[in-house]
């Protein structure tokens, strides 16, 4: 079983470099922290570009799924998975993976336009996993976002549906950027990126693996983090970087620019993950917007329960220092978002 004394797990992060997050446990140096922490500023101006981006994307996903096609009659169950794709889809949040795809793009020197449906495409698989992450089947939930989930709404044949229709529909967005003059080779790119994300080597592995975690045992708790990894390395990270990665492509970024902020996204991934679980031992539902303590009462493997809350924030605190550190030799101006952005996940509240 997992050992829950508090002590010695940093030094057991610290000694086992398994891999590139928590080999990257080292300290920056003091004078590019000074640097980086200088021009980051989450604060009401990062709040502020953060409403603007997400309102320029809720608008382009509002426009993706009509209620109403002149060309083809919408009959009532068609109808209804639509309005299923769009409640998902149109509920709110964050919207921190298309704003990390544009902004990715932005960087490499693209244009917000050129990622846009790009960005799409990822907030709807992101979307469709939600719908899927909280069937009855999978973690029974019954609040997102503030707000029933899918299959509480709809039904769970309809919710299903829904969460095919949204992949499907991401790989029509995506192949739509050869419009804006995107060439079909970066295209094509972006598409196997989304594909990997999502299969067997991607959400699926870490869904999967979360859903048999509360029924293993470990006999180190060295053992356990590993496992715990695996899990949101493939749950959560994986679509982060994906954002990041397809950003960076429709933008014509280098190679090295592309694994930078695919490096980046990691950390940014397991860190919001890591204050997801943190959030959800110690806010209520109301703060939250969804079932608070849902992971203690169900048994599910998180890092508060491995490391403790303290070391786990420790330990967010530590991802986000890494983060930066990937950021460095990028235009100084243009990574501020980025680097508000690890910030702000390791600050929220919600």
């Amino acid at each position: 079983m997992i050992r829950h004394s508090k002590g010695p797990i940093l030094i057991i992060i610290m000694r086992h470099r398994y891999t590139l997050v928590l080999s990257a446990m080292r300290l920056i140096r003091p004078s590019n922290r000074r640097h980086l922490t200088s021009i980051a500023s989450p604060d009401s101006e990062f709040i502020s570009y953060m409403n603007n981006k997400a309102k320029s994307i809720n608008k382009a996903l509002d426009d993706s799924i009509p209620l109403c096609n002149n060309s083809v009659p919408l009959w009532k169950p068609v109808l209804e998975v639509r309005e299923a794709m769009r409640y998902t889809l149109l509920s709110g949040g964050k919207r921190v993976r298309p704003m990390l795809c544009l902004v990715a793009c932005e960087l490499v020197g693209g244009q917000e336009s050129t990622a846009m449906p790009a960005a799409c495409a990822v907030e709807m698989i992101h979307a469709s996993s939600l719908i899927l992450d909280d069937l009855p089947c999978m973690d029974d939930d019954s609040l997102r976002r503030g707000k029933p989930t899918n299959h509480k709404v709809f039904g769970e044949k309809t919710a299903i549906l829904a969460a095919n229709a949204l992949m499907s529909l991401a790989v029509e967005q995506t192949l739509a950027s050869t419009s804006l003059g995107v060439t079909s080779e970066r295209v094509l790119r972006a598409v196997q990126e989304m594909a990997r994300a999502v299969g067997i080597e991607g959400l699926v592995a870490g869904q999967a693996a979360d859903l048999a975690g509360g029924r293993m045992s470990f006999e180190t708790e060295d053992e356990g983090l590993r496992y715990l990894e695996f899990i949101h390395i493939h749950k959560t990270a994986v679509l982060v970087e994906a954002a990041a990665v397809v950003g960076a492509i429709m933008g014509g970024g280098s190679d090295e620019e592309i694994e930078r902020l695919k490096s980046y996204a990691r950390c940014v991934g397991l860190m919001f993950q890591v204050m997801d679980d943190v959030l959800d031992e110690t806010k209520s539902s109301e703060e939250l917007g969804k079932t608070a303590g849902k992971d203690l009462i169900t048994g599910k493997l998180t890092y508060p329960k491995v490391m403790g809350v303290e070391n786990a924030r420790e330990y967010a605190k530590r991802l986000n220092r890494e983060a930066q550190e990937h950021l460095q030799g990028f235009d100084s101006d243009k990574v501020v978002p980025l680097l508000s952005l690890a910030d702000y996940i390791v600050k929220r509240q919600n």
